[in-house]
């Protein structure tokens, strides 16, 4: 068994003041400002040569580790702080008669902070360079410096990022020096970084020999605590950042929601690729981490815009982001009832004066106009979530999730669904017009953020229905169709005339002509209903709508995996599909294939799946 060492005795000290600090960045970020502070409270500065020029050349007087030390940097720069007086000076016990009559001997200062960054291994990776330079920026130095420090968190202070600079100004300038309780918190946030440094390393290096890393740590830096998780007793809930690096979003307004943020992480990588492959607006409307409805910016139709409820001045005053999310709110607006949306593109006046209308929970988008946050910011009593999404971010090649005790990681799935998935049509029927190919796109993209099993039909840039989360794919069809149906009869004459009654609340008339296009009231229920009314509505017979839905055609259907049978096809022929997208690889791909054949569908075989769990 290892031998485990017994603590070395000290002085208890709570606030450090600090006379000597000693300076290694890469990041030089706000370093001049922190270290003229530093040296305006009289503190000794001890630095390496870049950082050290740095700090010259802001007229600070600076001492180089190498006359500190009296040992010259060498081997191209691999010895630079590996010393008895850095190290000694790092590690000292205060108040320890032992250990200060062996630094008086051997020359050595008490430090009493490091400011230091790692060399940037991760970004040396990402840049594709070779091994033998990747392996240069393997940082030696500095771990051993920070671990040092931190360690004698007693009495030094280790400081890693220039975020962490403003707040030990603040306490120093406060206290007179750093108190314990920060160096400890200071040093958990350090050896963090050195785990999560050295993990990178490991994986990167296994992955060089193709095998697997024989240990792999995600180290995450908690940002801010939630109410609750999924529901009231899961608690307590964070979220939390990946160390050195950002959130996805910055919150403007409200206080989103463990499933809140859930729905805007989907929703926003959504329509993020609905506008890659489009190059048009986009927008989605999300509950429960699927998506109600998504939608491209394609012109509405009169009929639409009675459907929909648009007025002439409204149609006139649509901007393609207002235009986009108009349209993915009512492909299912019961469903979008109390949604989170996404919206590709700057949000303008005309969009948020739209949104505020709905009942909504949040939104993310990239940047809003002031006069559009205003508006969103009013809304639900000042309690509207908003979120303007990070540029730039990257996720990350890999991502990972804990069920059940279990680490689970898999490469993200970062295929975005284009045009050139659409080009192996294997029907009799050829033709895939521009309109098809991109309804096409925009249903595959929506499916990939819905829970498996999942299809979803498109039509004119929007998705009209959204199987998802079943075990049998031709229910997924049959549970998507039915929302088809109903929002095509919702552009049925006798729909669009029901007379409601004055003040009858916008999302009341919505949920009024779905109940009127299902018909399959209780008594109660009837009574209820025809309240709304100034006179009470004939029925919409079956006759009626099954000849209306004659009329449906030029439907696309996307399925996340392949049809196994050909009763999927069978049932979306009843709802004016004419072209298919699948990923193909079935045993009975030639029998879904004939079935394409009989109703005159066009079906592509896109080769890839897009399972989403």
């Amino acid at each position: 068994m290892a031998h485990i060492l017994t603590a070395v005795e000290g002085s208890q000290i709570d606030v450090v003041p600090v006379a000597r600090a000693l300076i290694s960045v890469s990041d030089k970020t706000g370093i001049v400002e922190f270290c003229t502070f530093l040296s305006s409270k009289g503190v000794e500065l001890i630095s390496t040569g870049g950082t050290a020029k740095k700090l010259r050349e802001a007229g600070l007087k600076v001492q180089d580790v190498s006359d500190y030390t009296g040992a010259a940097e060498c081997l191209d720069g691999r010895v630079k702080t590996l010393h008895p007086k850095v190290h000694g000076g790092l590690l000292a016990v205060r108040g320890n008669a032992h250990h200060e009559k062996q630094m008086e001997e051997q020359g050595m200062k008490p430090i009493d902070m490091t400011i230091l960054n790692l060399y940037p291994f991760e970004a040396t990776v990402s840049k594709g360079a070779g091994f033998e330079q990747c392996i240069e920026n393997i940082d030696i130095g500095g771990p051993s410096m920070l671990r040092s420090t931190a360690k004698n968190h007693a009495f030094t202070a280790i400081v890693t990022s220039p975020d962490q600079y403003a707040k030990i100004q603040g306490e120093i300038e406060a206290k007179g020096g750093t108190t314990l309780a920060m160096r400890k918190k200071l040093a958990a946030e350090a050896f963090a970084l050195s785990a999560s440094y050295d993990s990178a390393i490991s994986s990167w290096f296994a992955n060089q020999l193709s095998t697997d890393a024989p240990v792999a740590a995600r180290i995450y830096k908690p940002e801010f605590p939630l109410k609750y998780g999924c529901n009231p007793h899961q608690k307590p809930a964070f979220i939390s950042s990946r160390l050195g690096s950002k959130l996805p979003f910055e919150i403007l307004n409200g206080v989103p929601g463990y499933i809140n943020l859930l729905d805007a992480a989907n929703a926003w990588q959504l329509v993020l690729e609905l506008k890659a492959a489009t190059g048009l607006a986009a927008a989605s409307s999300f509950k429960h981490v699927s998506p109600a409805g998504a939608a491209v910016a394609v012109p509405l139709t009169d009929v639409e815009c009675k459907a929909y409820e648009v007025t002439d001045e409204t149609k006139a005053s649509l901007t393609p982001s207002s235009l986009a999310y108009l349209r993915a709110r009512n492909a299912d607006p019961m469903c979008s009832f109390g949604d989170f949306c996404a919206i590709s593109d700057e949000v303008d006046e005309a969009t948020a004066k739209y949104l505020k209308k709905e009942v909504s929970d949040g939104i993310v988008a990239p940047s809003f106009t002031p006069e559009a946050l205003e508006i969103l910011k009013s809304k639900k009593g000042g309690k509207f979530i908003v979120l303007a999404a990070t540029p730039d971010y990257s996720p990350g090649e890999v991502e990972y999730r804990e069920v059940y005790g279990m680490a689970f990681s898999q490469k993200r799935n970062d295929v975005i669904i284009g045009k050139d998935h659409m080009q192996n049509v294997v029907t009799s029927k050829q033709d895939l017009d521009e309109s098809a190919v991109r309804d096409l796109i925009v249903a595959s993209i929506c499916i990939k953020y819905t829970q498996s099993n999942s299809v979803g039909f498109a039509k004119d840039g929007m998705m009209v229905g959204v199987g998802a989360g079943q075990q049998s794919r031709v229910d997924c069809v049959k549970l998507a169709g039915r929302k088809v149906a109903t929002w095509y009869l919702r552009q049925h004459p006798k729909v669009l005339a029901l007379p409601f009654k004055d003040g009858v609340k916008r999302q009341d008339r919505v949920n009024a002509r779905v109940r009127y296009i299902e018909g399959d009231f209780t008594e109660e229920e009837r009574v209820r209903w025809q309240q709304q009314f100034s006179e009470i509505p004939d029925p919409l017979t079956e006759e009626e709508k099954a000849a209306f839905m004659k009329g449906s055609n030029g439907i696309s259907i996307s399925s996340d995996a392949f049809f196994p049978f050909r009763d999927s096809i069978d049932h979306a022929s009843k709802l004016g599909v004419s072209h298919v997208a699948q990923p193909g690889g079935s045993v009975q791909d030639k029998q879904v294939t004939e079935a394409c054949d009989e109703y005159g569908m066009a079906m592509c075989f896109t080769g890839t799946r897009l399972f989403h769990h």
